[in-house]
């Protein structure tokens, strides 16, 4: 199979950059989607600080994937969307700056069990951003998410197909949180997926490293990596107990959870060793 670049979320480890390139340079990770940065959610900072993280990252020999951004991650009803198209716009500007080609997104949070009746109006926003973005160098790229339009693989396909400048990023985490099945919604979705999310879950919604859960992870990176699929992202989302080493006794550890993990650092490691292991 063709070489996989592992990049990750790498905000998990660390709130500052400096954390940051740490954890994935003792992982072997290609780089970072860029989500939150020395107390800044990613679509705040200034120019002047995405060329800093630029130059810091140029230094460490690592790179910027994509821009985990919040963009269309705000209700459907909101009256603010002028604004956040010119967020979408600074966006891009950073994109440009950090050298990302790409630029996670999302299709808006909808009522529950409305989201038919919000349809039109969601399609009218997506393609806005889409035009925003047209001539920019950087692709859209639609993330399935629980409570947003594109929250079931039936919407997803729906977005992708009316857009095609859309790229889609598929997350089985957040699949089967929304009781979507993942291999039906791998085998709809997967000639319009750019790249994937690593995220695993149990049934009960909650998240696990890769392979431990129900998301069929290893089977959708195969097939990911057959058809010439060569990029992910860890998104570790497990539990943190900073309190754990407190409670160890030599020689006796104590179970809190399965997969609760003594720090940020420990549970960003795990989940990067759980997708080595898949491989």
């Amino acid at each position: 199979m063709n070489t996989l670049n592992i990049y990750a979320f790498a905000d998990e480890a660390s709130g500052k950059l400096d954390g940051q390139i740490a954890a994935m340079r003792r992982n072997g990770l290609k780089g970072l989607e860029i989500r939150g940065v020395d107390g800044q959610n990613i679509a705040d900072i200034t120019l002047e600080k995405a060329r800093e993280v630029r130059r810091k990252l140029d230094d460490a020999g690592l790179c910027v994937w994509s821009i985990g951004s919040p963009i269309g991650k705000i209700g459907i009803a909101s009256d603010g969307f002028a604004a956040h198209l010119d967020k979408l716009r600074h966006v891009l500007t950073l994109s440009d700056i950090l050298g990302a080609k790409n630029l996670r997104m999302f299709s808006f949070f909808v009522p529950e069990g409305q989201a038919d009746m919000y349809r039109h109006q969601v399609i009218d926003r997506v393609g806005q951003m889409v035009r925003v973005a047209k001539g920019s160098g950087v692709s859209l790229c639609h993330e399935n998410e629980k409570g947003i339009y594109g929250d079931m693989a039936d919407r997803c396909w729906e977005l992708l197909n009316t857009f095609p400048e859309l790229e889609g990023v598929f997350d089985p985490a957040n699949f089967i949180q929304c009781g979507q099945d993942t291999v039906e919604a791998w085998k709809l979705l997967r000639s319009r997926i750019k790249y994937l999310h690593i995220k695993d879950a149990l049934p009960d919604g909650k998240v696990v490293p890769a392979g431990k859960g129900t998301g069929y992870v290893r089977a959708i990176l195969d097939d990911f990596r057959s058809r010439g699929g060569c990029d992910v992202t860890v998104e570790p989302h497990l539990s943190v107990f900073d309190g754990l080493k407190d409670l160890e006794q030599a020689g006796n550890r104590t179970q809190v959870d399965a997969y609760c993990y003594e720090s940020s650092d420990a549970a960003f490691d795990a989940a990067c060793s759980a997708l080595k292991e898949l491989l």
